[in-house]
């Protein structure tokens, strides 16, 4: 009985250390350096948008992951605690664009009702880092009472749970918003923001704006497809997979890390996959194939490279040109395609191809959007890096993307968007 009795003891003591929550708090030395403490101990986010391959998060050595909204939080954060992860977790804030009105202050108190639900199911999860207030509603919006709505969130957060501060998540960053915000908004403690080719100005406009709390770089990439160059007929031009390992690497030590006085770290965007304009703009992984962010990151956070070395894709050209050149094709056109690779053998048999037409649909600040159905297609080997295929029949724009694989968990892309006359 008494054996009995102390088993019980025991497992009451575990229940109740895993509803005590991990104090998380922001403080500001004398030289205006701002330092983010969990449990009294400096804590720098090397954080990545999206819960997925939490193993491979946990050996990279990022030590968050950011969920936009609360439906999969008791799963990511007990998965995250177990993996010695934490999570900024976010109160998905309906955008005007999707048809929510912040003048109706029904609709807003019943949303704020929601979320209070949540901080208050999950404020003790040893796992919470921080509250997402909301991301993006300030795309294409035209009601400021969001600001409003923003401020009576913050302000409810503070009152149910004490221990975690508030981020509100912007895309980019103006000087109107940020007055805004430092007007309307005085309890939110910190500045999220989803940046990607504006990344390496950010730390400038922070500061000239006026920004005078801490900021977070919520969501940073390769650059967007809104900031890219173009062909004739508007396609956008994506960045090679080795491309983007560049920029990641680039960004994180030059733009973020290199601000030590405002900004707290950073969720790297995308940990997974998504079809946005195409289906390898913005993840790091094709499948469960780590592209060369990934490998990158791990090098940057961990300080030591994955066993098996990324793919790299050195040239990718149509008849001789790259895809800043917009090349046009006859229907049927019989075209030599030319692919280099960095220390891999164009031989090893790990090389698919996938054509498909440019995606049509228009959406804004990544909503979910349908990948195009690939057209059958085969390529002819013709000679050490050389294939040949021929364009399709039917007039439009396309795109060529080309996937190496290491064989090891390891990829490299690329696409060329052409178009047939």
């Amino acid at each position: 009985m008494k054996k009995q009795f102390g088993l019980i003891l025991g497992i009451l003591a575990a229940v109740l250390s895993w509803a005590q929550p991990i104090k998380v708090e922001i403080r500001i030395n004398e030289a205006g350096k701002f330092t983010l403490l969990r449990n009294g101990a400096p804590y720098y986010i090397n954080g990545v948008g999206g819960d997925a391959y939490m193993e491979t998060t946990k050996e990279c050595k990022a030590n968050s992951i950011r969920l936009w909204g609360p439906e999969k939080a008791q799963e990511v954060l007990d998965l995250a605690q177990k993996n010695g992860l934490t999570v900024m977790l976010g109160l998905w804030m309906a955008p005007e664009r999707h048809g929510f009105d912040y003048s109706d202050p029904i609709a807003c108190q019943d949303q704020l009702e929601q979320f209070k639900s949540v901080v208050n199911r999950f404020k003790n999860h040893p796992a919470l880092l921080l509250w997402g207030v909301g991301n993006e509603m300030d795309l294409e919006y035209t009601d400021f009472s969001v600001w409003k709505a923003v401020q009576n969130i913050a302000e409810m957060i503070h009152l149910e749970d004490p221990n975690h501060p508030t981020c509100v998540v912007t895309a980019g960053i103006d000087p109107a918003e940020v007055h805004l915000i430092k007007t309307h908004c005085p309890a939110i403690d910190m500045l999220g923001v989803n940046t990607y080719g504006d990344l390496p100005g950010l730390a400038d406009k922070i500061r000239q704006f006026g920004w005078t709390k801490p900021y977070l770089v919520t969501e940073w990439g390769p650059n967007g497809h809104w900031e890219v160059q173009k062909t004739s007929w508007n396609s956008p031009i994506e960045q090679t997979s080795t491309q983007k390992q560049e920029t990641y690497r680039e960004r994180y030590l030059t733009n973020i890390l290199a601000d030590t006085g405002l900004c707290l770290g950073s969720y790297a965007f995308l940990w997974g996959e998504k079809q946005e304009t195409t289906p390898t703009w913005y993840g790091t992984f094709v499948g469960e194939n780590k592209t060369g962010a990934v490998h990158e990151l791990k090098q940057l956070w961990s300080g030591t490279p994955f066993n098996d070395p990324c793919p790299k894709i050195t040239n990718y050209r149509f008849k001789g040109k790259l895809p800043s050149e917009s090349v046009k094709l006859k229907k049927g056109e019989k075209i030599e395609v030319a692919l280099q690779l960095e220390n891999e053998p164009d031989a090893i048999g790990n090389i698919t191809w996938e054509l498909m037409p440019e995606s049509t649909f228009t959406g804004v600040g990544g909503d979910a959007e349908q990948k195009p159905e690939a057209i059958q297609t085969s390529l002819k080997k013709t000679g050490a890096g050389q294939y040949s295929f021929r364009a399709p029949y039917a007039k439009g724009p396309y795109r060529l993307f080309v996937y190496v694989k290491n064989g090891k968990g390891s990829i490299a892309t690329a696409n060329f968007p052409f178009l047939v006359e």
